[in-house]
């Protein structure tokens, strides 16, 4: 099918597009849509929620900022407890 027709019928009937490539497609427009199918279509694809999107991003710059004891510091930026910034950083 003509991509051309492709758009005027998501243009015109944008309710009916596919889940969740509607809210994608009313946001970063009718190309993005496309780019996402031809590079992606026909794979299951699992996107985590944006905290576990980034984590290991996240665990560099915590590794790249700890020094030795700022746990607090450290929690209250990044939103996480002690606890848990303890195990990501693998301190006891």
């Amino acid at each position: 099918m003509d991509k051309e027709m492709l758009r005027q019928a998501a243009l015109l009937h944008p309710e009916d597009v596919f889940p969740p490539f509607d809210i994608i497609m009313q946001r970063h427009g009718f190309d993005t849509v496309c780019t996402f199918a031809e590079q992606l279509g026909g794979f299951t694809v699992h996107i985590p929620v944006l905290r576990n999107m980034f984590a290991g991003c996240i665990v560099k710059q915590l590794d790249k900022e700890f020094k030795g004891g700022n746990y607090a510091d450290l929690s209250k930026r990044y939103g996480f407890s002690e606890r848990h910034l303890r195990r990501m950083l693998g301190k006891p």
